[in-house]
């Protein structure tokens, strides 16, 4: 930036430029100067490098203002675990099925997973049909993101909302 710039012949361009160019590194600031702006080299490996014509605050302030509103548009998303045993009762199942209905319908990731304790894994295949059965129920509000997958002693499988069309 200004005087930083230590190469004997830039390229000028930019918008407030009438003819731009390649010119010398204190012609370049000479007319910077005459428009009480700053002389900021862009593209230092280009060869001669490049430089613009412009008010240096400014152009932070609006590259700050850019990364906020990108920040602000992110949607953090978070996931929510449900868990059920292999044995789950039907009253508990449509309890934790309103759970997830209300955790789709907020936005959010639902993890359901089986925990087999103990001798239980050898119900491997209900754990599997529960979890099946689970994700066809909340079809309408969200898409399976994994099917039902052992890891230890847990069935696990996300589902994640769908997307609402604006």
């Amino acid at each position: 930036m200004n005087n930083q710039i230590r190469i004997p012949q830039v390229r000028l361009v930019g918008d407030n430029i009438e003819n731009p160019g390649v010119f010398a590194t204190s012609e370049a600031l000479k007319m910077a100067d005459a428009l009480e702006l700053d002389l900021v080299e862009i593209s230092p490996k280009a060869d001669p490098p490049v430089c613009r014509i412009i008010d240096y605050q400014k152009f932070l302030y609006q590259q700050r203002k850019k990364q906020k509103e990108l920040k602000q548009k992110t949607v953090q998303v978070s996931v929510k675990e449900i868990r059920f045993g292999p044995n789950t009762d039907e009253h508990d199942y449509n309890f934790k099925l309103k759970h997830a209905e209300k955790f789709l319908k907020d936005g959010d990731k639902v993890k359901a997973f089986v925990f087999f304790k103990g001798r239980s894994i050898l119900f491997k295949d209900k754990g599997e049909i529960l979890l099946l059965r689970f994700a066809q129920e909340l079809e309408e509000l969200g898409k399976v993101e994994q099917l039902p997958k052992l890891e230890g002693k847990r069935m696990t499988m996300f589902i994640a909302p769908k997307t609402k069309k604006k």
